[in-house]
Order: C-alpha cells, then structure tokens, then sequence
C-alpha cells in the first residue's frame, strides 16, 4: 500500500516516519515544500503519480491566536485542503486519516470526558475551521478515520513541554494556568495508534470520529509542574493562576479530556498515561 504523509515536517509527522520505518508499506512524505494541498489540481496529480491508497493528513494551520487575523488562510488549509484530500481518496476508494482537535469544544460547559458524538460548538476561528475540515471529510463519501486529540507535544517543533523546559531552566518563577483542564498527547503515541489501525487495515468498515490522547486529566499548572520536575527544574517556582490573567481572543476550551473508550474498544488500541508518556518524551529531549 502507497501511504501519502502531509505535513511530514510537523511533530506528528515527525513521528510517524520514525514508527513507519519498518513498515512493508510504501510512505511518501511531503510538506508545504513538495505538496500544495490547498490546490486540488497538485494534489490529484501526487495521488495518481504515486499511485496513493490511503492519505495520513498531519497538516494544519495551528495558531489559535493568528487564526483570528488569517480566518481565510486558516480555513483554506484547516478545511479547503482537507476536502481535496477527502476527495481524492473517495475517487480511489481509498483511506484518509484526519487529525482534528478538542478545540470542536468550548462553550458546552462539560465536566466529564467528552465522547465522540457529544455536541461541539468552537468559540474561536481555529476550532470552527477545524470543525469544517471534520465536516468535508464526512460528506466526501471516502473511507475516513477522524482523530480528535489535544495537547499534543513531542521532541519536535515548538510545544508547551519545550517551552516550559525552556522556561524553567532560566526563570526562577512562573504563573501557569490552572483552570484549563484537559490529556496532553504525546505525538508519539499517537503516530503509533494511527501506524497500527493503517498497518492491520484495522479502518475496513470503520470509518468515524476516534478519541485520541493520553490517559489522565491535568490542568496546565499541574502539567508544567510534572515537567519542571521530572527534568530537574524543581529549583522554579510554578504558581498556578487564572486563565483570566493572560487574556486572550480566544475561548479555550476549560475541559476537554477525551474519552478514548471508542478507540481503544474498535481498534484495541493502548493508550498509556499521561506521566508515563511525558517521562518518556523527556528521556527523548534530555
């Protein structure tokens, strides 16, 4: 099978070369550089010259902030693109695996994990643009796999782990929210969910909307702390505080931990525990 990554250079994208490495499959990865996915034409012509079965979509426009200044460019590349790849794959009854986000969420006031069909309404321009990515995906008619994650860091890119590790070995303090509770992802664990259900054809009949983040739920103060410590920055003092004192244009989403009983009852998949993951990660970085 010919396996399409986009945004191969990202953090997810990263990691799924490394676990892809001894797969019998073929995988061909691209960035910005090698594919434009806002273009339908480019990417019907890479699919067809490489003969493409299924597409591993690690592309997105991110910045939750900037997407409230970029609205046009954010839903070009959060929805547009995400459509020429859904159709694609349907004119190939091939595969799209999609990477979404717990940014679907945030005014619902939840305070138990949120499942899949539970209602999202995002309060910012990235999470609606996102949530028109998930929507052309579902009307393309493909075979689609649609992961919701959040929090995602890995020893790659620009993260929150990194930032703190940065932080915490310059300052001796820190303010840190508290009130923001969700799972940070460690994008490795993630490629190795998404590398077992494409490698076993574990998707066949299965198309829908998957859960996926480490287990556990953690503020973003409790989350720094863990870092701080587990690296040997204990020396910094983190305070927790509100998320009202780093105002911002956006509504984060207060909770927004995932319940991955729908992934991992489908797919067997094992999903390990937020500490374990980042002591792991951090082994990685060190």
């Amino acid at each position: 099978m010919n396996v399409l990554v986009t945004g191969s250079l990202g953090q997810l994208g990263s990691e799924i070369r490394i676990v892809s490495g001894s797969s019998a499959d073929r995988y061909i990865f691209t960035d910005v550089a090698e594919l434009d996915i806002c273009s339908a034409t480019a990417v019907n012509s890479m699919v067809e010259a490489e003969n493409v079965d299924a597409i591993i979509n690690c592309a997105a426009y991110t910045d939750v902030e900037g997407a409230e200044d970029n609205q046009e460019l954010a839903e070009r590349i959060n929805a547009l693109a995400v459509g020429n790849l859904a159709a694609a794959m349907a004119r190939r009854h091939g595969l799209l695996v999609h990477i979404s986000t717990d940014y679907v969420f945030g005014k619902e006031i939840y305070n138990t994990p949120c499942k899949e069909d539970m209602k999202g309404t995002p309060t910012g321009v990235y999470g609606l643009t996102k949530l028109h990515g998930e929507q052309a995906v579902l009307s393309s008619g493909c075979k689609y796999i649609i992961l919701r994650t959040s929090w995602l860091y890995s020893e790659f890119g620009r993260n929150f782990v990194k930032t703190i590790l940065r932080l915490s070995s310059t300052r001796p303090s820190l303010n840190v929210v508290f009130d923001q509770v969700g799972t940070p992802t460690y994008a490795l664990d993630l490629a190795k969910a998404i590398f077992h259900i494409v490698e076993n054809r574990l998707y066949e009949g299965h198309s829908g909307i998957y859960n996926f983040s480490n287990e556990g739920a953690v503020s973003w103060y409790d989350f720094a702390k863990a870092i701080a410590s587990l690296s040997g920055h204990g020396d910094c003092d983190i305070k927790p505080c509100h998320s009202s004192e780093f105002p911002s244009r956006v509504l984060r989403p207060a909770y927004s931990v995932l319940d991955k009983t729908k992934i991992k009852e489908t797919f067997s998949v094992e999903v390990p525990y937020w500490r374990d993951s980042l002591e792991a990660c951090l082994r990685n970085i060190l």
